[in-house]
């Protein structure tokens, strides 16, 4: 063989080698970790961990060993900490902490991102305090729970709120005011008429309950705060996870547009389901008829995620500014039709 055929096979053989070793990882994983929080908002993953769908899916794409494992947390500030780390690969959670991490990981190799959003549901903040009628009559007197002081959902929307009330530069003032709880430890605190918790910003089924005594009232709905329907959770991961794993992310995908379809034909079932797995001792009746409520949603196509955005940017709680909606989500949702 001439020297000149060697130097070409030899320059062949890097560049093959070149594009293999630059090429990403595309070997699924066998194990993933999800995480959900406590209320109706999250049925889908309930639906999905209770009938494995996650596994069905993926064991028709050729991944009949997936083992999925799911774990519960309060609030989307610690999920996020256990994604970065890689002892979680899904979060969900509400908007506000998806940008925040968004932002924090733009344009490093971890560059989490949304898969989809779960739902659009009003938020609604409830008070024991007969004196409190708008947010601005809240005072010294007042604690408002909700899951993470400052950078929940929850938090962000009364922030929002607090700005439009307050005027500009005035989105903090209520902060002050804030304490983090879980939804449970809120909705008890609240009732319980003993506690210093006198106001809850929470999600169903825990603000519809606490509405049911005569003492409670509602002084905010976060759809007026946004001016109309807006997500309330999503789901969320790496760039790094979604990368090299593109037959676990279809599987999930498949497995939450099935649970969403389940909840929207047979909304009794979903109400069974939710009890059961969730272990609350409510009327099944009731749960259902909060799913069915017209201003709840279960879909993946998000909605006013972005009026998040440009309020945390021009408040200073992000440094970097999405151009749209689809820079804050994957391919898998960016042909929607969200906003």
């Amino acid at each position: 063989m001439s020297f000149r055929k060697v130097v070409s096979l030899f320059t062949v053989s890097l560049a093959v080698c070149a594009v293999t070793l630059s090429a990403p990882a595309r070997a699924d994983v066998t194990e993933i970790k999800v995480a959900r929080q406590y209320g109706i908002s999250y049925l889908p993953l309930m639906i999905m961990q209770d009938q494995k769908l996650i596994e069905k899916h993926a064991a028709q794409l050729g991944l009949p060993n997936l083992k999925v494992s799911w774990v519960q947390f309060a609030g989307g500030n610690v999920m996020n900490d256990s994604l970065l780390s890689d002892s979680l690969q899904i979060a969900s959670g509400g908007v506000a902490p998806l940008v925040l991490l968004w932002a924090r990981t733009h344009n490093t190799p971890l560059a989490v991102r949304a898969l989809a959003a779960i739902n659009s549901m009003p938020l609604l903040l409830n008070t024991n305090d007969a004196k409190v009628k708008t947010i601005k009559d809240f005072s010294d007197r007042d604690k408002i729970a909700l899951p993470a002081a400052k950078v929940s959902i929850q938090a962000i929307t009364l922030q929002m709120a607090a700005q439009k009330a307050f005027g500009e530069g005035n989105a903090g003032v209520l902060d002050k005011y804030t304490v983090t709880l879980a939804h449970p430890d809120a909705q008890q605190a609240l009732l319980s008429g003993n506690s210093e918790v006198t106001a809850h910003f929470g999600s169903p089924p825990f603000q519809e309950q606490e509405l049911t005594h005569p003492n409670i009232h509602t002084v905010l709905n976060s759809y007026d705060v946004l001016g109309g329907r807006s997500t309330f959770n999503l789901v969320w991961c790496t760039s790094k996870f979604y990368d090299q794993n593109p037959k676990i992310v279809k599987a999930f995908m498949a497995a939450l547009d099935e649970a969403e379809t389940m909840i929207r034909d047979d909304k009794h079932a979903a109400a069974l389901l939710y009890l059961r797995v969730s272990g609350e001792k409510t009327n099944v009746g009731e749960i259902e008829k909060m799913i069915a409520d017209p201003n709840v949603e279960f879909t993946t196509t998000p909605s006013n995620t972005m009026k998040y955005a440009t309020f945390m940017s021009r408040t200073g709680l992000i440094r970097t500014t999405p151009a749209t909606w689809k820079d804050l989500f994957f391919p898998t949702a960016q042909s929607l039709q969200g906003s």
